[in-house]
């Protein structure tokens, strides 16, 4: 406990608060039409493949629009950025409960929940960004536990569409939204670990490097499995078992909320033991996990055990490739985590589309799942071998930072 008080003293805290409540409530709208799934599909009668674009389109446009904001945060501060961005929210939803009356209606709706996803690389750098690199995995966990914004969507969104309509969910999100405003608004102060007089090409730099590529494609895995998983899981359980829409949002709020607590853990145990070693562990958890989650389609207690604890792996290894970022990035922190975010979202937005596919075309989802568990096992051999220049060069054996 003294340790955790210390790690509170180094840095500001009403500011990590703030940015942890902006991301969380990020991610309940990012994810909200995941969450409604059952209820859009029913009123639309929609096909497995129509199903799994509607629910695709959100992650993609928000790992699309990651970037353009990271970039816009490393000029007009974190704190602004992030003010204009919940503004863009409420517009979003204002929009869903106003005009939304069609499948292609809906389409638009889904393209511009992304700028809800577009959060993450600013919230973690706003965060984080008062810390010293010791207690970056630590802090970076708490804001990045955010992430529970998905269990949340998924435990309050059905009930409310089943209560009042699915539309009017979107309004009362659009009401919500004031209320991150004013606590970014009023806590969140902005970091001083910013470099104003650096050129769009130094930004830019991870861009071109080698390194950037390989953490964005591990988190293709680590993020993108955590955002895609959870957006299609309410489709998954009501269509595979015919549990009802509630409890299908129940059910994956149980594997979500995992992933999202284990963040925090992720983060502290990379601090000691190294980003790396501990993304050796979770690559390999997820492989068969996920490859157990296919084969288990018979049995629903079996399925949802195998989903907590691939999604209890996705939380750690999110919170172990951000715990190396900063040590990798110390000066341009919001702009590498942007694009590594943008490259796993877009990853994820991969996710509900493949599995639409899989099932419409061999009636089974297992083929989904397998196609994950591979690149998962892909990524570890290119990790294990990159990490010996990583440790030559900006961090020490495991993947922990330098002392000096």
């Amino acid at each position: 406990m003294a340790g955790f008080r210390t790690f509170l003293k180094s840095g500001h805290t009403p500011t990590l608060f703030a940015a942890f409540f902006y991301l969380t409530f990020s991610f309940v709208i990012w994810v909200m039409n995941g969450a409604m799934a059952p209820f859009i599909s029913e009123e639309f009668n929609l096909t497995p493949a129509q199903k799994g674009l509607l629910l695709s389109i959100p992650i993609v446009a928000g790992a699309i629009m990651r970037f353009p904001l990271g970039l816009l945060a490393q000029y007009v501060g974190r704190k602004t950025a992030t003010l204009v961005e919940l503004a863009l929210i409420c517009f979003t939803m204002a929009y869903g409960y106003f005009f939304v009356q069609s499948y292609d209606d809906m389409l638009k709706m889904a393209l511009l929940l992304g700028v809800a996803g577009a959060s993450f690389g600013v919230a973690m750098s706003l965060g984080s960004g008062w810390y010293p690199p010791k207690y970056k995995g630590l802090a970076m966990g708490l804001v990045g536990a955010g992430n529970a914004g998905t269990a949340i969507a998924a435990l309050l969104a059905p009930p409310l569409a089943q209560a009042y309509g699915w539309q009017t969910v979107y309004g009362f999100a659009a009401i919500a939204s004031v209320v991150p405003m004013l606590v970014v608004a009023f806590m969140a102060k902005e970091p001083p670990d910013r470099d104003e007089h650096a050129k769009i090409k130094d930004h830019l730099a991870c861009l071109l490097e080698k390194d950037g590529w390989v953490f964005s494609l591990i988190y293709v895995v680590t993020f993108g499995g955590f955002i895609g998983i959870t957006t299609f899981l309410p489709t998954y359980y009501y269509d595979q078992f015919g549990v009802s829409k509630v409890q299908a949002g129940q059910l994956t709020m149980l594997a979500a909320l995992m992933g999202a607590v284990v963040r925090i853990f992720g983060g502290w145990i990379s601090d000691h033991w190294g980003g790396v070693n501990t993304l050796t562990v979770v690559l390999v958890v997820v492989s068969f996990a996920l490859v157990g989650v296919g084969l288990s389609s018979h049995s629903i207690v079996l399925t949802t055990l195998l989903l907590i604890v691939c999604f209890a792996a996705l939380g750690a290894g999110n919170g172990a490739l951000f715990q190396l970022v900063p040590l990798r990035w110390p000066t341009s922190t919001a702009v590498a985590g942007s694009m590594i975010g943008e490259i796993g979202a877009l990853g994820g937005g991969l996710v509900p589309a493949m599995m639409g596919q899989s099932k419409q075309h061999t009636d089974s989802f297992l083929t989904g799942f397998v196609i994950m568990a591979v690149f998962s096992v892909l990524m570890l051999g290119v990790m294990r071998t990159m990490q010996v220049r990583w440790t030559r060069t900006w961090a020490e054996k495991g993947g922990r930072a330098r002392t000096a």
